[in-house]
Protein backbone atom coordinates (compact mmCIF):
# COMPACT_ATOMS: atom_id res chain seq x y z
CA UNK A 1 0.00 0.00 0.00
CA UNK A 2 2.94 2.18 0.38
CA UNK A 3 3.56 2.60 -3.27
CA UNK A 4 0.11 3.95 -2.94
CA UNK A 5 1.17 7.10 -1.59
CA UNK A 6 3.95 8.64 -3.49
CA UNK A 7 3.51 12.25 -4.52
CA UNK A 8 2.61 10.53 -8.54
CA UNK A 9 -0.25 8.63 -7.25
CA UNK A 10 -1.60 11.36 -4.72
CA UNK A 11 -2.04 13.50 -7.71
CA UNK A 12 -3.57 10.88 -9.35
CA UNK A 13 -5.85 9.73 -6.50
CA UNK A 14 -6.39 13.77 -6.56
CA UNK A 15 -7.54 13.63 -10.36
CA UNK A 16 -9.83 10.90 -9.88
CA UNK A 17 -12.07 12.20 -7.03
CA UNK A 18 -11.90 15.85 -9.20
CA UNK A 19 -12.61 14.50 -12.43
CA UNK A 20 -15.88 11.79 -10.88
CA UNK A 21 -16.69 14.70 -9.13
CA UNK A 22 -16.58 16.93 -11.59
CA UNK A 23 -18.68 14.91 -14.50
CA UNK A 24 -21.50 13.37 -11.92
CA UNK A 25 -22.03 17.27 -11.63
CA UNK A 26 -22.53 17.46 -15.06
CA UNK A 27 -24.61 14.97 -15.22
CA UNK A 28 -26.82 16.09 -12.66
CA UNK A 29 -26.89 19.39 -14.90
CA UNK A 30 -28.07 17.90 -17.69
CA UNK A 31 -30.51 15.87 -16.18
CA UNK A 32 -32.26 19.41 -14.57
CA UNK A 33 -31.79 20.48 -17.87
CA UNK A 34 -33.81 17.35 -19.52
CA UNK A 35 -36.41 17.80 -16.79
CA UNK A 36 -36.89 21.79 -18.32
CA UNK A 37 -37.74 20.38 -21.68
CA UNK A 38 -34.57 20.06 -23.24
CA UNK A 39 -34.88 16.41 -25.05
CA UNK A 40 -30.90 16.38 -26.33
CA UNK A 41 -29.84 16.53 -22.72
CA UNK A 42 -31.29 13.29 -22.04
CA UNK A 43 -28.31 11.55 -23.56
CA UNK A 44 -25.66 14.13 -22.01
CA UNK A 45 -27.60 12.86 -18.91
CA UNK A 46 -26.54 9.37 -19.42
CA UNK A 47 -23.03 10.17 -20.99
CA UNK A 48 -21.98 12.10 -18.13
CA UNK A 49 -22.15 9.09 -15.65
CA UNK A 50 -20.43 7.20 -18.17
CA UNK A 51 -17.64 8.91 -18.37
CA UNK A 52 -17.64 8.76 -14.33
CA UNK A 53 -17.48 5.04 -14.39
CA UNK A 54 -14.61 4.82 -16.80
CA UNK A 55 -12.44 7.03 -14.66
CA UNK A 56 -13.08 4.88 -12.04
CA UNK A 57 -12.06 1.42 -14.20
CA UNK A 58 -9.03 2.91 -15.41
CA UNK A 59 -8.04 4.38 -11.76
CA UNK A 60 -9.08 1.29 -10.52
CA UNK A 61 -6.99 -1.27 -13.16
CA UNK A 62 -3.81 1.27 -12.39
CA UNK A 63 -3.91 0.64 -8.59
CA UNK A 64 -4.35 -3.22 -8.55
CA UNK A 65 -1.55 -2.97 -11.45
CA UNK A 66 0.53 -1.14 -9.13
CA UNK A 67 -0.21 -3.48 -6.32
CA UNK A 68 0.94 -6.40 -7.94
CA UNK A 69 3.59 -5.33 -9.64
CA UNK A 70 7.28 -6.16 -8.17
CA UNK A 71 8.51 -4.85 -4.87
CA UNK A 72 12.11 -4.85 -5.86
CA UNK A 73 13.83 -5.36 -9.26
CA UNK A 74 14.97 -8.42 -10.72
CA UNK A 75 18.63 -9.77 -10.07
CA UNK A 76 18.95 -9.02 -14.03
CA UNK A 77 16.95 -8.81 -17.07
CA UNK A 78 15.06 -11.09 -18.23
CA UNK A 79 15.32 -13.14 -14.98
CA UNK A 80 13.49 -13.69 -12.56
CA UNK A 81 14.13 -15.08 -9.01
CA UNK A 82 13.44 -18.77 -7.84
CA UNK A 83 10.96 -17.62 -5.50
CA UNK A 84 8.48 -15.81 -7.70
CA UNK A 85 5.22 -17.12 -8.90
CA UNK A 86 5.41 -18.90 -12.20
CA UNK A 87 2.77 -16.39 -13.84
CA UNK A 88 5.74 -13.39 -13.56
CA UNK A 89 8.05 -15.78 -15.51
CA UNK A 90 5.71 -15.21 -18.67
CA UNK A 91 5.44 -11.66 -18.36
CA UNK A 92 7.48 -9.75 -20.96
CA UNK A 93 10.50 -7.78 -19.91
CA UNK A 94 10.85 -4.53 -21.14
CA UNK A 95 14.54 -3.33 -21.24
CA UNK A 96 16.12 0.10 -22.31
CA UNK A 97 16.72 0.44 -26.24
CA UNK A 98 20.79 0.34 -27.31
CA UNK A 99 22.04 2.40 -29.42
CA UNK A 100 23.62 0.41 -32.90
CA UNK A 101 25.74 1.66 -35.01
CA UNK A 102 24.79 1.41 -38.40
CA UNK A 103 26.81 0.81 -41.25
CA UNK A 104 26.00 1.76 -44.66
CA UNK A 105 25.39 -0.88 -47.27
CA UNK A 106 27.54 0.70 -49.86
CA UNK A 107 30.65 0.54 -47.34
CA UNK A 108 31.52 -2.87 -48.79
CA UNK A 109 31.37 -1.68 -52.20
CA UNK A 110 28.58 -3.66 -53.63
CA UNK A 111 25.32 -3.42 -54.13
CA UNK A 112 22.51 -5.18 -52.27
CA UNK A 113 20.99 -7.93 -54.00
CA UNK A 114 17.13 -6.86 -52.61
CA UNK A 115 17.51 -3.28 -53.27
CA UNK A 116 19.03 -4.53 -57.01
CA UNK A 117 15.26 -6.44 -57.56
CA UNK A 118 13.48 -3.64 -56.25
CA UNK A 119 15.06 -1.11 -58.30
CA UNK A 120 14.58 -3.44 -61.28
CA UNK A 121 11.09 -3.68 -60.87
CA UNK A 122 10.36 -0.15 -60.54
CA UNK A 123 12.05 0.54 -63.75
CA UNK A 124 10.16 -2.01 -65.52
CA UNK A 125 7.19 -0.29 -64.06
CA UNK A 126 8.10 2.97 -65.40
CA UNK A 127 8.84 1.51 -68.94
CA UNK A 128 5.48 -0.47 -68.55
CA UNK A 129 2.92 2.11 -67.68
CA UNK A 130 0.02 0.39 -68.60
CA UNK A 131 1.25 -3.21 -66.78
CA UNK A 132 -0.48 -3.87 -63.56
CA UNK A 133 2.31 -4.78 -61.14
CA UNK A 134 0.74 -8.42 -61.01
CA UNK A 135 2.30 -8.76 -64.73
CA UNK A 136 5.73 -8.08 -63.46
CA UNK A 137 7.78 -11.02 -64.63
CA UNK A 138 10.45 -11.10 -61.95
Amino acid sequence: MRRLWTPAWIARHVAMVVLVTGFLALGWWQVSRAAAGNAISWGYAVEWPIFAGFVVFVWWREVRHTLRGPTAPADGPGEVPADAPQAAATRPVVRRPVRVARVSAAADGGEDGDLAAYNHYLQWLNDNPGAKPGDYPG
